[in-house]
């Protein structure tokens, strides 16, 4: 990350010293009934410059496992650095938050209209306010993530292939899995890393939930950023991860071969080898036993929790390529 640091950061219109704790409002819009929908941008300057780090959740409003860790960064004083400056902001997608919504009030995926613009659909308004009067005084972002309504992530970062930077950097925050994945076009992570930013995108748990282990290996994992850039408040502390991380560089997903109910024999992180047996489908009538045998070793990334599944329904994320 850049060494020339900022004294004076402008976030929002607003000028900020060091040594400043603010809250900013991030003016959305308003609701039908003319209400103000306003999402506080927590700021925290220590009074020794250093790295502009941001921390952001729920750019998909069901997603709110990754709130809980921003949450927990802020009430946990986490937030406040040794040097330099953290900046959280723990809902995106305040509208898709309040409504238990994925999408925001115009149809739109909001991790879908990056870079934005400033005279676009609301959801297009919003990215390009973040892109314009937010990133530009950052020097790293770490987004959260969950998986799906019934499909649970392990704990893994994502990040391009052939960044040294952010493979360092995953080592450090010390997620069980790191999986190399292509930045989607027209999302947050894409526009950031095109502005020379480098992004973690952490996935882990499922939408609709908050899984406490999860949330512990996601803070966990900001310590250890922090620390990494002596950013760290000294008054916490920081334990290294249990096993070193294990970089994804090829995945298969197993797919149901029928239909009915869904029963997992394995548990997400386990390690799988050939024609172990994961789960098994039956019927309601006792005449369908179908047994899921795995067709590739591996780790189970992601597991699919549902009890009902339909005839080629993803049921288990298992890698099948290792960084060597």
């Amino acid at each position: 990350m850049a060494s020339n640091y900022k004294r004076i950061i402008s976030i929002l219109g607003h000028d900020i010293p060091l040594g400043t704790s603010k809250e900013i409002n991030f003016n959305i819009a308003k609701l039908h009934t003319a209400t103000i929908i306003e999402v506080p941008v927590i700021i925290e300057r220590a009074k020794k410059p250093g790295p502009t780090v941001l921390f952001t959740a729920g750019i998909h409003g069901d997603e709110i496992n990754g709130v809980d860790i921003v949450r927990q960064l802020i009430s946990k004083k986490i937030n406040i650095p040794k040097r330099g400056t953290i900046i959280c902001m723990p809902i995106l997608n305040v509208f898709g938050f309040l409504n238990s919504s994925r999408s925001f009030p115009d149809g739109r995926d909001l991790n879908r209209v990056f870079p934005g613009s400033a005279n676009g659909s609301l959801a297009s308004r919003v990215a390009n306010r973040l892109m314009t009067e937010i990133i530009p005084d950052v020097d790293l972002i770490i987004d959260f993530h969950t998986g799906g309504a019934s499909r649970f992530n392990a704990a893994q970062l994502r990040i391009v292939k052939n960044d040294s930077e952010l493979e360092t950097l995953a080592s450090v925050f010390g997620a069980p899995f790191a999986l190399y994945s292509n930045n989607i076009g027209k999302s947050f992570r894409n526009a950031c890393y095109q502005l020379g930013k480098p992004i973690l995108l952490y996935e882990g748990g499922k939408s609709f939930f908050v899984d406490d282990t999860i949330s512990k290996i996601g803070i966990e994992g900001v310590k250890r950023i922090l620390n990494h850039f002596d950013m760290l408040n000294p008054k916490k502390k920081i334990s290294p991860p249990k096993e070193p991380t294990v970089f994804v560089e090829e995945s298969k997903w197993i797919r149901a071969k029928r239909s009915g109910m869904f029963k997992a024999k394995m548990a997400i992180n386990s390690k799988v080898y050939i024609d172990d047996i994961l789960g098994q489908i039956t019927d309601p009538y006792g005449k369908v036993h179908h047994t899921v045998k795995s067709t590739i070793e591996g780790y189970i990334i992601n597991l699919n929790e549902a009890s009902l599944v339909y005839q080629g329904d993803a049921l288990f994320h298992i890698t099948s390529k290792l960084k060597s």
